[in-house]
Formats: C-alpha cells, sequence, structure tokens
C-alpha cells in the first residue's frame, strides 16, 4: 500500500526542486509551480496544525470546501498524513474539522463548536481580515508551524481514506499506480475530486501535474509549453 504523502516523499528523494504542480489562474493572472519540496513542507505545517491543534486522528473527518487549488492540495496531503479521513463533496462542511476559503462557513463551523480553518488563496496572502473570531487564519499563522511532521501511526489498508459523493474509498486504494504512464506531465481537471486523483495518479508514475483555473481561450499554446503530455481536462 503506497500512501500519498510516502508519493511526494519519493518524488522529494527523486529530485526535490523539480516542479511536481504548476497552477495557473487565467482569472488572476496567477501561475505558480511547486516542486515535492515545497509542497512537502507546506504539507507538514499543516498536519501539525491538524494533529496537534485540532486532535485530529485516523479516527477523525477533515473536511475540504476549497476550489480544485494548490492550497488545495497541501491540505489534502495533510488530512493523509495525520491518517484521517478526507471529505470533500456536499457533505464536506458536516466533518468534524473544515477547511474553508468562505469566511461564512468558518463561522459557522465554530458556532457548532468545532474546528475551522479559513484558507487565503492568493500565493502572497499574509493575513485575512475577514477571519472570523474563533477561526485559524491560515494566512496569518500556518508558517510557523515546523516543516517536519511525523504521525503517531499509519492508517491501516482498509480505513476510511476519502469520502465523497456518498462513496468512501479505503487508503489501500487512494493511489492507483496504473492509472498514467510513467513519468507523464498531465494537465489535471479544475473540479477539486478529479485534481486530487489525476495528481496522485500522476506522482505515482513519477510524474507531473499541470492545473488551469477558470482557462480563458485556446489551451494548445499553453499545454505545448509545458510538456503536457496527457491532457485528463479534456
Amino acid at each position: 500500500m503506497t500512501l500519498p504523502h510516502q508519493l511526494l516523499a519519493a518524488l522529494r528523494r527523486a529530485d526535490a526542486t523539480a516542479p511536481r504542480a504548476t497552477c495557473y489562474d487565467d482569472a488572476t493572472g496567477e501561475r505558480i509551480e511547486l516542486s515535492a519540496r515545497v509542497l512537502a513542507t507546506w504539507a507538514a505545517k499543516a498536519a501539525t496544525l491538524l494533529a496537534e491543534d485540532a486532535d485530529v486522528s485516523p479516527d477523525s473527518t477533515v473536511g475540504i470546501a476549497l476550489p480544485a487549488h494548490w492550497r488545495a492540495l497541501y491540505w489534502a496531503l495533510a488530512v493523509w498524513s495525520t491518517g484521517a479521513c478526507l471529505v470533500t463533496g456536499p457533505a464536506c462542511t458536516a466533518a468534524d474539522v473544515v477547511v474553508t476559503d468562505d469566511p461564512a462557513v468558518a463561522a459557522t463551523i465554530v458556532q457548532d463548536g468545532r474546528y475551522a480553518v479559513l484558507v487565503t488563496l492568493a500565493a502572497l496572502a499574509r493575513a485575512n481580515p475577514d477571519t472570523p473570531v474563533g477561526v485559524v487564519d491560515e494566512a496569518a499563522e500556518l508558517a510557523g508551524y515546523p516543516d517536519d511532521f511525523v504521525a503517531l501511526a499509519e492508517p491501516m489498508p482498509d480505513d476510511p481514506g476519502w469520502a465523497r459523493d456518498g462513496d468512501h474509498t479505503a487508503y489501500r486504494d487512494l493511489v492507483d499506480p496504473d492509472r498514467v504512464p510513467t513519468g507523464s506531465r498531465v494537465r489535471v481537471p479544475d473540479a477539486l475530486d478529479a485534481f486530487l486523483s489525476g495528481t496522485l495518479a500522476a506522482w505515482a508514475g513519477g510524474g507531473s501535474v499541470v492545473l488551469i483555473r477558470n482557462p480563458n481561450g485556446d489551451q494548445a499554446p499553453r499545454l505545448a509549453a509545458e510538456r503536457v503530455s496527457l491532457n485528463l481536462a479534456e
């Protein structure tokens, strides 16, 4: 059984600085490249926050109410690093802990006595002035957490790893090593579930992904420039 955080560790050993996720947002003009080292660092910080501050364990559920985005990627990796069950889709806001970019959703979560993290999607954000009382402001606080995380225990193969649209995927089935050819540069869809599953599949073959949010115009020249060899967003 290969776990998501083990995929990232293998990529880091192979080439820590090569881009493993390249993310565009045509609505803002943002383009960001993330190496295995950078992704591992942010995932470790987020996992430490979840484990130490939110008391997340393998018995917990963590909902991600975010769009397909590089920040959603490291939060998903963080959840899986703790052994908890990731929840996406309509049921995500019913989880024990919720990670969201919507201040109103975050406020509702803490009013229910649960733990909420407010994510600001902008790359250079240092604080979110709209953070409700009792909600963790990721932009202001996450950078202060350690760069490494070691879980107390690994999840069991049959433990629930991902709940989405009423379906549950066990940890042993999160990574499909045969879905994507080895070494592929993959364009992944800009829907959260497909983005996450496509990224895991690409990484299982030692590859990398390109995410294009709010695509504008003909993407063929960009895909050629990025040397995309497989388009899962068609």
